[in-house]
């Protein structure tokens, strides 16, 4: 068990160490999430599900540059397909902090143009955690809450982060 702990340890105090190098002033980040959860407009990152015979998938990816140590302005497009003759362009604002360099928390506004239904607008905000696999990769973990603006349903989500940096 000693050496479990130890090993945990150990790849924390890695990840750790790469983050202050990776979220630092002037570097890029590109990622993609998954989205676990109400299937929705509005989606930048990837899902596929299939419920009563209908299959929904989204594809999409994001990217942002640190403006400051730790904070990043972002920006994402993605497309959606709802199945019953629904699909939505969509983008993303928002910026990306990372707390202690190891605690992603964001905001975002993200918008979709709906074919065959009106627009979808959200605001989210997201947390989680960062763990570093090397110099340019990270694995986010986080829940987000998605707040509609209009009649679309508020969305709560899991979502698995892939985060490449620059």
């Amino acid at each position: 068990m000693k050496k479990i702990i130890l090993a945990v340890i150990a790849v924390m105090a890695f990840g750790f160490a790469n983050a202050q190098e990776q979220t630092a002033k002037g570097k890029w980040l590109i990622e993609t999430n998954t989205g676990f959860g109400a299937t929705q407009v509005g989606a930048t990152g990837f899902q596929l599900s299939s419920s009563d015979g209908e299959t929904t998938w989204s594809l999409g990816a994001e990217g942002g540059y640190f403006v400051a140590d730790n904070l990043a302005v972002k920006v994402g497009l993605g497309y959606n397909d709802l199945g019953h003759s629904l699909n939505a362009f969509s983008y993303k604002v928002g910026a990306k902090y990372y707390l202690l360099n190891k605690f992603p928390l964001e905001a975002s506004y993200t918008g979709a143009s709906v074919k065959n239904a009106d627009a979808a607008s959200f605001v989210g905000l997201q947390g989680g955690y960062a763990l570093f696999l090397g110099k340019n990769i990270s694995v986010e973990p986080g829940l987000r809450y998605n707040f509609s603006l209009n009649d679309y349903a508020d969305v709560f989500q899991f979502n698995v982060g892939f985060a490449l940096h620059f």
